[in-house]
């Protein structure tokens, strides 16, 4: 096994590593905050989450020596982020949470269910996950206009690093922000020095479970996790040559899940992204030593997971607005990239529209979130179009 170890694997996993954790840490804080989590239990989620998605970027790759990347579940941080707090506060956040990681392992075990999933016309699973983005994505606009001074270099960044190369945009954007915050924040405070220890100040989340959170919070993260990054990344995989059992996958990143979830940590799955970048020639002329490149990046989450009390207090400095418009400028490629699938089909169009638009409204009927209502009208409207036809 070290004997596979190569100078490409290792450079290319801790480019990933790099461009994973600096385009999406934002968007994990922001979707904790809105949860109603305090700094600290952000801190305590951030943790976690990176912890659970290096040990399952070391353990997946070494088990069953392929580039088996895993990433948190941005889109479902980003549904968090964009989905009216509950009742039950955090409390009732982390339970629903629990309840994904549940389904998840569910999945693993019982393959009809991955197959209901797969099931779900992919015009729909896009727009629902195009739903989820938008409001995120609104953030650098609203936040040029409220503080612009803040945000325009932050977006002029982003732009040069998209020119250059599009993985570069998110860590010359994350860089910009540093900078801002460098000079237009005393970062020197009492309260930035307080966290810079290696673990953060754990604290305890009590779950609540109720059947709004199930289907207001648990089902959609479910959703989107499974059809934005499970299955994306599944193909990734498959795309590159390499033959990928899934279940076995789904039940290990859903363990995983459900061990960090009474943390507040959104569940990890399949990398897509940075999956592609690991699994492919950059990586390595040899694909049955590219493993090493996901291995690689796995022991840098490590690393990176004792950096959430620091980075959270940072963040913490920072005005939220200036922190979402960072969180939005990230999730822009996949906001594109969804909504082009979503309506790839000229002869259903309504049905990804209706779904897009109920997800995107922040509508709640009967106390369950427009999410789950996308999904419900948009199926019935391309069932009911279909047998038309």
């Amino acid at each position: 096994m070290i004997r596979q170890l190569s100078l490409p694997a290792v450079y290319m996993g801790l480019l990933a590593a790099f461009v994973g954790y600096s385009a999406s840490f934002a968007i994990v804080l922001a979707g904790m905050k809105a949860m109603g989590a305090t700094d600290g239990q952000a801190a305590t989620g951030l943790f976690f989450a990176t912890l659970g998605m290096g040990i399952c970027s070391i353990w997946l790759p070494a088990v069953t020596r392929i580039p088996a990347a895993v990433a948190w579940s941005t889109p479902g941080a980003a549904f968090l982020a964009a989905t009216a707090i509950l009742p039950g506060g955090f409390g009732e956040a982390v339970g629903a949470m629990i309840c994904c990681a549940g389904l998840i392992i569910l999945t693993g075990f019982v393959p009809a269910l991955g197959r209901i999933v797969a099931a779900i016309p992919k015009p729909i699973a896009n727009a629902l996950l195009a739903g989820v983005l938008l409001k995120l994505c609104f953030a650098p606009a609203l936040a040029l206009g409220t503080i612009p001074v803040l945000v325009l270099p932050v977006l002029v960044a982003w732009v040069i690093g998209l020119a250059w190369n599009r993985l570069a945009a998110m860590p010359f954007a994350v860089i910009a922000f540093l900078v801002v915050l460098y000079f237009s924040v005393d970062t020197s405070g009492s309260v930035l020095q307080a966290n810079t220890a290696l673990l953060p100040a754990f604290e305890p989340v009590a779950p609540a479970f109720t059947l709004q959170s199930l289907f207001s919070i648990a089902l959609p993260l479910y959703l989107v996790t499974m059809a934005g990054q499970n299955i994306p990344g599944f193909a990734v995989l498959e795309l590159n040559n390499y033959a990928v059992d899934r279940q076995p996958l789904i039940r290990k990143t859903g363990l995983a899940s459900m061990m960090i979830a009474p943390f507040g940590a959104v569940p990890v799955n399949m990398s897509a992204i940075t999956a592609a970048m690991m699994a492919g020639e950059d990586a390595g002329r040899d694909p049955a030593t590219r493993y090493w490149a996901a291995i690689t990046s796995g022991v840098v989450y490590v690393g990176l997971a004792f950096a959430a009390a620091p980075v959270t207090s940072l963040a913490g400095l920072a005005p939220s607005a200036l922190i979402t418009a960072v969180a939005g400028l990230a999730l822009i490629p996949a906001l594109v990239g969804s909504v082009s699938a979503a309506f790839s089909d000229t002869s259903q169009l309504e049905a990804p529209a209706m779904t897009f638009l109920i997800a995107a409204s922040g509508m709640t009927l009967f106390g369950v979130s427009g999410a789950f209502w996308g999904v419900i009208v948009g199926a019935i409207i391309w069932i009911a179009k279909t047998r038309a036809r």
